[in-house]
């Protein structure tokens, strides 16, 4: 990684602050600046190709390698989400708390096909986290540990459908 005046990235929150020091993760340039594009919150989440173009554009060159591992840390430590599209492409995107302090990964989301934005559907929280628990307790009395559960609706969002005639 060879650092060419990158462009600072906006603060970061203090849950991603905590999430990344019980992980042990350090605030690295790279992780300062991969951060930085996730804060931006772009819609339907990025690749790493997109993540790598994206740091190369603002000045950092970094290794690949060194990329693809560090979003795997970021998504096993809860910053990031990484979900696969039907092309097993893997798009990461951040992962805030909700105000009522649920992760937004364990809402259900709906996943537009055509441009991969994604939605969270608030609204379905209370019968999924039943669905979810009910799942947790099947896996433990198999003698199972479960971390989450991902549910995602996938289809066209109201931009991207064409109108009717």
């Amino acid at each position: 990684m060879n650092p060419r005046t990158p462009k600072e990235p906006l603060g970061v929150p203090p849950e991603i602050q905590s999430r990344l020091e019980k992980a042990g993760l350090r605030r690295t340039l790279a992780t300062r600046a991969v951060l930085g594009l996730f804060l931006a919150r772009p819609p339907g989440g990025l690749t790493h190709a997109q993540a790598l173009a994206s740091l190369t554009a603002r000045g950092l060159d970094i290794n690949r390698v060194t990329l693809y591992r560090l979003l795997d840390r970021l998504a096993a430590c809860g910053v990031l989400q990484r979900q696969a599209d039907d092309a097993r492409t893997w798009h990461f995107s951040l992962a805030l708390p909700t105000p009522g302090g649920e992760d937004e990964g364990a809402l259900p989301r709906f996943e537009c096909d055509a441009c991969h934005r994604q939605f969270h559907l608030t609204d379905a929280s209370e019968p999924t986290r039943a669905v979810t628990h009910d799942l947790f307790a099947a896996l433990a009395r198999l003698g199972h540990q479960g971390n989450r559960v991902d549910v995602s609706i996938h289809g066209t969002c109201a931009g991207c459908a064409e109108p009717t005639a």
